[in-house]
């Protein structure tokens, strides 16, 4: 047994964030934890790694046979324990080199050796499948691509556990599939790893075993290998009860056209040579959600934020009508009054103010829904932020706890009440269910639903592919800046969408419009296949690579 932890007990102020949680990690396994937002998977694993420091906790961790007493980072990275957080924690301004080996610098006689550096790095890219030079600043990446320099900047080190916290969030199909060999390959050699994942169907693919958390306390363990384990049952585990189906039920209400984009162009803020939106044209009616589905650096986020005040791009061009009247969205601000929301995908960079208590975030967009003659009710905030604490269920000490101390899922859910209290008549939502558990899913679903429902129109981006199946009426298909398909569900499976990229002519395509009724069937068909033995590997789209450094307004 290469890692054991007994008894491990964490409390916040207000919170029992773990409850006497045992975990048991056999030398050269994959071990999975998996758990609802907020069942404590990540605090487990800052306890283990010396974010928290011996003495914060009670209960015992025991390494390589010894009990150990981490009192910071460097105590558990000196005994080969690495840990890539779900939080990105890259400075922004260095380049991929000197991120990977910050801290760590290769030196001769004292003198960092910046050729040794450059050369190690180019060979950890090439390992996880990206292809910038090392030279390249942060900044100019977007986060499914700065995923990959923090997984190259853990291996840099020679680690015996290697913990990954929601690794391939931001990665596409490919990449994904790629890291998850990488993993096979690192326990061929005898390095430990723990995987903590919502994607069921990766840890169907490389987990030995698996660890269940609920509401900070250890409710199974289960090894792959001596029994047959269903995604059903580990669902079942997870959330305390069934979950017959994983998209909700609706009848759709399709109205006429309320959302339009015409001719809608932007350049790449350092690449002005030809347009990055290449003449976009789409269409979304009341009461519809539009999915837009897409590999990694078709635009799909880059389409969003331009539309969104002009938040990503420059040269912007373009027209966009609500009702068939041309509206102002050059600036967030004009956005927001002309009934467009953005839920980002980086909630982190451009989502939320960490340092601030949930009730200041819920309502920073629509602070005049919370003021009295232009000063702020701060009584009226704090209602405001209950009610969308009870309606989103938001896993939390009160309304006043800071968001920087809320669980990954959590925090993505303030993200959603604040624009869900601007009541949009267009919401755009950038992997609304990213970081998000199976039953907390179900819930932003329901909400999507609803908005729809109430006459809303809803275009939703995802890097689930089942997710676009089985909550969309019609899916656009975007590649290299253009819309090159567009389809209804009823019509629509993840294979004609993968074949529609990858024989993408160079002019858009367009499929009929649809006449209304959406079927969700075909974002079912493989929920129920066992969770161990299968390739698992069903994802066909990845978040977009915009990078949100340009944005000057904080969405």
């Amino acid at each position: 047994m290469l890692l054991e932890m007994r008894d491990i007990r964490k409390t916040f102020p207000g919170v029992v964030a773990l409850n006497k949680v045992n975990l048991r990690v056999r030398a050269g396994e994959i071990h999975a934890i998996v758990g609802e937002n907020g069942a404590g998977k990540s605090t487990l694993m800052k306890v283990l790694s010396g974010v928290y420091p011996h003495g914060s906790y009670s209960g015992a961790i025991v390494f390589e046979g010894e009990e150990r007493k981490f009192q910071g980072i460097r105590d558990s990275e000196h005994l080969g324990v690495a840990i890539i957080h779900q939080e990105l924690a890259l400075v922004p301004l260095l380049s991929i080199t000197e991120n990977v080996f910050l801290g760590n610098e290769p030196a001769k006689r004292g003198v960092i050796d910046w050729m040794a550096a450059h050369q190690m790095t180019q060979a950890l890219l090439h390992k996880v499948g990206l292809k910038e030079s090392p030279d390249t600043l942060i900044t100019h990446l977007g986060v499914g691509k700065q995923q990959l320099v923090e997984i190259a900047k853990a291996l840099s080190r020679k680690v015996k556990l290697l913990i990954l916290d929601e690794p391939t969030a931001s990665l596409n199909e490919t990449d994904s599939h790629a890291l998850l060999e990488l993993l096979l390959e690192l326990k061929s050699q005898g390095i430990t790893c723990i995987l903590i994942s919502h994607k069921l169907n990766e840890i169907s693919h490389v987990a030995d075993s698996i660890t269940v958390l609920r509401d900070g306390s250890t409710v199974e363990m289960l090894d792959c290998h001596a029994q047959a384990v269903s995604e059903d049952r580990v669902i079942r585990a997870m959330v305390g009860r069934e979950m017959a189906d994983r998209y909700p039920q609706r009848q759709p209400n399709i109205g006429e056209v309320a959302f339009e984009v015409r001719n809608w162009r932007a350049y790449h803020p350092q690449r002005n040579e030809q347009p990055f939106i290449k003449g976009i044209d789409l269409q979304v009616r009341r009461g519809e959600i539009v999915g837009i589905a897409g590999l990694m650096g078709s635009g799909r986020t880059e389409l969003a934020m331009s539309l969104f005040g002009r938040s990503w791009g420059r040269r912007i061009s373009g027209e966009v009508l609500r009702n068939g009247q041309p509206i102002d969205v050059s600036t967030v601000g004009k956005a927001i009054h002309n009934g467009l929301a953005y839920v980002t995908e980086d909630r982190k960079g451009n989502g939320l103010v960490l340092n601030e208590d949930i009730q200041f975030n819920v309502s920073l967009a629509h602070l005049q829904g919370v003021a009295t003659a232009g000063v702020i009710d701060h009584g009226k905030e704090h209602q405001v932020a209950q009610d969308y604490r009870h309606k989103l269920r938001l896993r939390c000490s009160g309304v006043d706890q800071k968001t920087l101390n809320l669980s990954g899922g959590n925090q993505q859910k303030v993200v959603l009440a604040k624009w869900l209290f601007t009541n949009p008549e267009v919401l755009i939502l950038d992997e609304p269910t990213r970081g998000i558990d199976v039953g907390a899913k179900y819930e932003i679903y329901t909400l999507i639903a609803q908005m729809a429902a109430e006459g809303k129109c809803v275009i939703v981006i995802s890097s689930e592919m089942p997710e676009l199946l089985g909550i969309s009426d019609r899916i656009y298909v975007m590649n290299e800046g253009r819309l090159v398909a567009e389809m209804p569900t009823t019509e629509a499976s993840q294979e004609k969408i993968m074949r529609v990229i990858v024989n993408a002519p160079p002019e858009a395509l367009r499929a009929s419009p649809p006449e209304g009724d959406a079927a969700r069937a075909a974002g079912r068909r493989d929920q129920q296949r066992p969770l161990h033995g299968g390739t698992g590997m069903d994802r066909a789209s990845t978040t977009a690579s915009g990078s949100p450094q340009h944005n000057e307004n904080r969405i």
